[in-house]
């Protein structure tokens, strides 16, 4: 076998891979989707039906029993809410790290990214009863203010990253220039690493949008957001399929289309100055 043989055998084989993951994990939305469209006893066939005549019976009930525009907005403020909030504080910090790196910076960098093992659960208690003091409890204000915080580490290491690729020399000549911190941030890093501060936002968006932990524990209806939705249709008798696919259907539709139209921003920007 030559070589120039050897590397087609390469690239196909690598197509073949690369299609086979892609259906693996598309598979799990589409049969969602198809579920969504058929009754509960066809939901729960066996064998599953792939040919069937679809119906709309769930989402009428969906939308007869729920206003789900109410929950699509509040998920909306949540996720740009948190994402905002996570930048305005990530950004300074990140600009400070990367620029006044110190002996110890690496490991606070690696110290706030182990924070996202703590399981959620185990602060729970605290969060709650801060939350109920306070008065937030089924405040989107609240959401806002965990997301952010959950998000922070990423959104601070990635941020870190992009700042870094910035010559330090064009910060050393704006200062002999007499421009102050706040100036260098907004006239001179923000520009430069807009990209990734966008791609870093979107990523944070998709994060705060899938987040149901906190939604479904901290809020019962002013404040729920799509995630509670769909945790509201299980009912004591179990889990009615053809529902739930219906709703998850909703409630990941307008992010699956966001990350959809913004994957190339969203790609390039997590890619930025991985290779050199």
């Amino acid at each position: 076998m030559t070589d120039k043989q050897k590397n087609i055998l390469k690239d196909n084989t690598a197509i073949i891979f690369g299609w086979f993951f892609a259906f693996l994990f598309f598979f799990p939305i589409f049969w969602m989707v198809l579920t969504g469209f058929k009754t509960e006893g066809q939901a729960i066939s066996i064998p599953p039906l792939l040919f069937f005549e679809p119906t709309l019976e769930n989402y009428t009930e969906i939308n007869s029993r729920t206003d789900y525009f109410h929950f699509a907005i509040n998920s909306l403020i949540t996720s740009i809410g948190g994402t905002l909030l996570a930048l305005l504080i990530a950004i300074p910090s990140a600009y400070s790290m990367a620029f006044n790196t110190g002996r110890w910076t690496k490991d606070v960098l690696m110290w706030m990214l182990s924070t996202k093992m703590l399981p959620a659960v185990g602060v729970l208690m605290p969060i709650y009863l801060i939350a109920q003091k306070t008065g937030l409890l089924d405040n989107v204000i609240a959401l806002i203010i965990i997301y952010a915080m959950i998000n922070l580490p990423i959104v601070m290491l990635i941020l870190f990253n992009y700042f870094r690729e910035i010559p330090k020399e064009i910060l050393e000549a704006s200062r002999m220039d007499g421009a102050s911190t706040f100036s260098e941030i907004r006239q001179i890093v923000l520009p430069l690493a807009w990209g990734g501060i966008a791609s870093t936002a979107l990523l944070s968006v998709i994060l705060c949008w899938n987040e149901a932990f906190w939604s479904i524990v901290l809020t019962t209806t002013d404040a729920a957001t799509l995630t509670s939705l769909v945790a509201s249709f299980q009912a004591p008798e179990g889990l009615f399929w053809a529902k739930v696919s219906a709703v998850s259907t909703l409630a990941c539709g307008p992010i699956v289309v966001f990350g959809w139209l913004a994957q190339k921003q969203l790609v390039q920007g997590l890619t930025f100055g991985a290779v050199k």
